[in-house]
């Protein structure tokens, strides 16, 4: 038997997303940490506004989702700039949803949620599954860096609203949100419910976790915040998130099922 033709079979069947590991929530949850305080730096420290560093993140996210369908393999600094992207952008477009259109955080999680089941359902839909396992073809891709961005957006939206609307501060905010990533955690490994349901509720949750601990670090006293620069807490996540790939090298996903 010819063993490269074993070996491309094989490889194949790898999917173009990282498989789910500790390692892979640590960075995710870095990540959009790391897209709240950049966002914020663009659109207020900079003061370009919500409609310009939307327009700037979606540029640089499109780009991204482009050249990640492209590439033939899984390459995680590439998959997880495209993860930045989204969280960016994310962070931009919710941000001017709920101030510069004046829908609220309660009108715009809304809609965002709705946009993010109606983009999981045209996915099973059109596919079969939203299982990241499938995620190896072009068509696939595109639905789930769809997902993924609506994901991140709601989760912008979903941390303001809790922060700010509901009292709780970006502490309060915090703890609420760990506290439900604790119980998806805890119906992972104690009830039958469906695996990819438990993914996408951990990643929808790791968003606005990221979302506040990002307030948390860069806004100022008044506010509950720790004050700190924009362009210096970004510095350091970014610095933080390549030093956690380095230490939790990443391997694609496992092959379809």
């Amino acid at each position: 038997m010819d063993n490269r033709s074993v070996t491309g079979r094989g490889e194949q069947q790898l999917g173009k997303v990282p498989a789910v590991t500790i390692g892979f929530w640590v960075v995710k949850i870095a990540a959009t940490t790391l897209g709240e305080t950049a966002g914020d730096a663009v659109s207020m420290s900079m003061n370009l506004g919500y409609l310009v560093g939307t327009a700037i993140f979606a540029a640089l996210f499109l780009a991204a989702v482009v050249v990640q369908i492209r590439a033939t393999r899984f390459n995680p600094w590439l998959y997880w700039l495209t993860i930045i992207a989204t969280t960016t952008v994310g962070t931009t477009l919710a941000d001017f949803a709920d101030r510069s259109l004046g829908i609220g955080y309660a009108g715009g999680s809304s809609l965002l949620l709705l946009l993010l089941v109606a983009s999981l359902a045209l996915w099973h839909r059109s596919t079969g599954s939203v299982s990241i396992d499938t995620v190896n073809t072009p068509k696939v891709e595109l639905f789930y860096w769809v997902t993924i961005m609506f994901s991140q957006t709601l989760g912008t939206a979903l941390g303001d609203w809790t922060a700010d609307t509901a009292g709780l501060g970006y502490s309060g905010g915090a703890l609420l949100f760990l506290a439900l990533l604790a119980a998806v955690v805890a119906a992972y490994y104690w009830t039958r419910l469906s695996r990819t349901a438990l993914f996408w509720a951990a990643f929808v949750l790791t968003r606005p976790l990221g979302a506040v601990v990002g307030d948390l670090l860069d806004k100022p006293h008044s506010s509950g915040g720790l004050e700190l620069s924009r362009y210096t807490a970004s510095a350091v996540l970014l610095v933080f998130l390549a030093a956690t790939l380095l230490m939790f090298p990443q391997r694609a996903s496992a092959k379809p099922h």
